[in-house]
């Protein structure tokens, strides 16, 4: 019996050569084929020639008025030269390196031909012949992406065989109330004219209900993961003490920012769920997530539970070691640390405390995930700068726990399309608002002919008893790249700034306990001017550093450079961020001038994600972004957000009609297993 999921091969013509041909495409079945749609159209409907603007792509239809000419130039170089009648006026139509053609002119025949048009010399570059001696309009032409073993008649040419003889098994996959309620074609009316257009308008109709189809689906199948996270799997409850809670958040020296406390409030909903909390905490560099994490360890605690936070790096695990000690100095809270620099002998005494139960916080590195490491009642599992993680060191500490409550916190905001997509099946709470008294960074943009003039800002910061990063993207001279490498700049600040401060260095290349050596000597203002590379993108609080100076500033992505930038300006006193860099295309002056005219990390990432694109903004193989065939999250973000909404209501609500509920679910149960984008 028939069926979309036949192998290719059962299409006349195409045997294993082919078929291997076609599976370099990503098509393997019948399916696979009549959904690979055309990239792009061509109208190859006959124009005037007083309708054609200059170098416009065309279709000219004329009478064949000479004998064709093929003359050769340069080395092994020809052209054919067609002359034509249209409209009265000759037109001259060139085709370069075909001389084969010839055989298919005949003088007094009528002929169509596509190219681009010349309106200088009145001539025509010959792109293809469409048609000779035909009333027929050439009309549309669907254009695919192919290779070397595939040509585009051939694509087209078993598309339109596939879609003859399989058509009456094409289901419509959404429902009847969702086509009427968004004007969508049904889906066999999609894939033809998708395929094969009327028109413009018809091409245009068919690919934004396709694009509808696409993300509702990718949606049901995103949501329906979602679903058996959280209610396939019982998670704990976490029956926190609400007054040991308030007794703790009265002892703050600040009060927490509306934001805050909407997002503590969700947590804290999800810990008292008796389903598996799976939520992302993001929130803009400085906008006090760290406290957020404390409140919600302190419940788990309360609630006779153990509480664990992983961060990336030593530094910052011992930065959130020292704050939540302090914020709990007065609290019977038992808080540990476990790094790879703890001593032995301590490390054995962390690792009974988690086992019985004693050590009710802990924080720490991925030491946190060894074997040896066991918890008596892991209620909560958070991962700071959970991108920083891979997929697998994230699943490990949740499995030190019988299904615990896991938060993962990030300091890089996520622009509307990602969080649907690639972080839909995570509910998402956003700290959107600063601390009250944070002043914004002040950033300016200055080329490298001004570099002494940064240098001179710096100083009289440093005569305010201030800090200052200087920050270089290469540790070492390139031959390949000018760039300032930080061994050179160390070296002329020392000369700019020495004996009268002292300058630091900080890169990639050195250990850990160099690198936090430095920090932590850095932070003890034992250094005044830290030259350093990327390493300090993450996390590090030193309240006394409001200057910085990023050299070939053009050369990071807008991420980045808000996240170093995000590293000045945590105390009280106005900081200036100065980006010196010569850009050489207009998409680095771009990401300079949005640096100078905004501190929204929300907005910054927003428009590195439309100039760079998801995977380069997140690491395409971490960032999990499905590959869709048709839509595009960027651009078509308003259909992806409506496509959410619906996926969402159809599952909650049971929508549509019984038979139309059936044929999803066999659509869902199909791309379980296949489904790699939700991997």
């Amino acid at each position: 019996m028939p069926s979309l999921q036949d192998p290719i091969t059962v299409l006349a013509g195409v045997g294993p050569k082919k078929a291997q041909a076609l599976q370099e495409l990503g098509i393997a079945t019948v399916d696979d084929l009549l959904h690979y749609y055309p990239f792009r159209y061509e109208d190859l409907k006959v124009k005037a020639i007083n309708e054609i603007g200059d170098q416009e792509k065309v279709t000219l239809k004329g009478l064949i008025i000479s004998e064709p000419i093929v003359s050769r130039f340069g080395r092994g170089k020809n052209r054919l030269n067609v002359r034509l009648m249209i409209d009265r006026v000759v037109v001259i139509v060139t085709f370069f390196n075909q001389p084969w053609l010839k055989e298919r002119f005949t003088t007094g025949a009528e002929v169509a031909v596509y190219g681009k048009w010349d309106a200088k010399r009145k001539g025509l570059t010959g792109m293809k012949v469409l048609a000779v001696k035909t009333d027929e309009d050439p009309g549309f032409a669907s254009i695919y992406s192919v290779n070397k073993h595939i040509r585009q008649q051939t694509l087209v040419h078993l598309i339109k065989q596939a879609f003859d003889q399989y058509r009456d098994l094409i289901v419509d996959w959404v429902p009847a109330y969702l086509r009427q309620k968004y004007r969508l074609l049904p889906e066999r009316v999609i894939v033809e004219a998708m395929h094969f257009p009327a028109d413009v308008q018809a091409a245009q109709q068919a690919r934004r209900s396709a694009i509808f189809e696409e993300f509702f689906l990718f949606q049901l199948r995103l949501q329906t993961l979602k679903r058996q996270a959280t209610l396939g799997a019982q998670g704990q409850t976490v029956a926190y003490n609400n007054q040991q809670l308030r007794a703790f958040l009265s002892t703050l020296p600040f009060e927490l920012t509306r934001a805050q406390k909407r997002v503590t409030n969700e947590i804290c909903r999800d810990l008292k769920s008796p389903y598996h909390m799976n939520r992302l905490l993001q929130g803009d560099v400085g906008s006090g997530k760290t406290i957020v994490a404390a409140t919600v360890m302190y419940a788990t605690v309360t609630a006779g539970k153990q509480a664990a936070l992983m961060a990336p790096t030593e530094i910052l695990a011992e930065q959130h070691y020292h704050n939540l000690s302090r914020l709990f100095n007065d609290f019977p809270v038992q808080i540990a640390l476990l790094t790879s620099a703890t001593k032995p002998k301590a490390r054995r005494e962390i690792l009974a405390g988690l086992a019985d139960g004693t050590v009710q916080m802990i924080i720490g590195t991925h030491a946190l995930i060894q074997k040896d490491v066991q918890f008596a009642a892991l209620g909560l599992a958070i991962t700071d700068e959970q991108h920083r993680f891979g997929v697998n060191q994230r699943r490990i500490l949740r499995e030190k726990g019988q299904q615990p409550d896991v938060l993962a916190m990030t300091a890089t905001p996520i622009p509307r399309t990602l969080a649907i997509t690639t972080y839909g099946e995570m509910d998402v709470s956003t700290i959107d608002e600063l601390p009250a008294g944070r002043q914004p960074i002040q950033t300016q943009w200055l080329r490298s002919n001004q570099e002494q003039s940064a240098v001179d800002l710096v100083r009289q910061a440093l005569q305010q008893h201030q800090q200052a990063y200087v920050v270089t993207p290469l540790i070492e001279a390139s031959e390949v790249m000018d760039l300032k490498n930080a061994q050179a700049v160390f070296e002329r600040m020392q000369a700019q700034f020495e004996p009268d401060y002292r300058v630091g260095l900080l890169h990639g290349q050195m250990s850990n306990a160099e690198k936090d050596d430095v920090m932590q000597r850095f932070k003890a203002d034992d250094f005044q001017v830290l030259v350093a590379t990327t390493v300090i993108e993450v996390g590090v609080d030193v309240p006394n550093a409001n200057m910085m100076i990023i050299f070939d500033a053009d050369r990071f992505g807008l991420s980045q450079l808000h996240q170093l930038r995000g590293r000045i300006g945590r105390g009280q006193t106005a900081a200036t961020c100065l980006l010196i860099a010569d850009p050489k295309n207009q998409t680095a002056i771009e990401r300079m001038q949005i640096m100078t005219e905004t501190n929204d990390g929300f907005k910054i990432s927003q428009k590195d994600l439309e100039l760079r694109g998801a995977g380069d903004v997140l690491g395409q193989r971490q960032s999990g972004l499905p590959e869709f065939k048709i839509g595009d999250p960027i651009n078509d973000v308003r259909i992806l957000e409506v496509a959410q909404i619906e996926a969402q209501q159809l599952l909650s609500e049971s929508l549509g009609t019984a038979a139309e509920r059936q044929v999803l679910d066999q659509y869902l149960q199909h791309y379980q297993q296949r489904d790699q984008t939700l991997d």
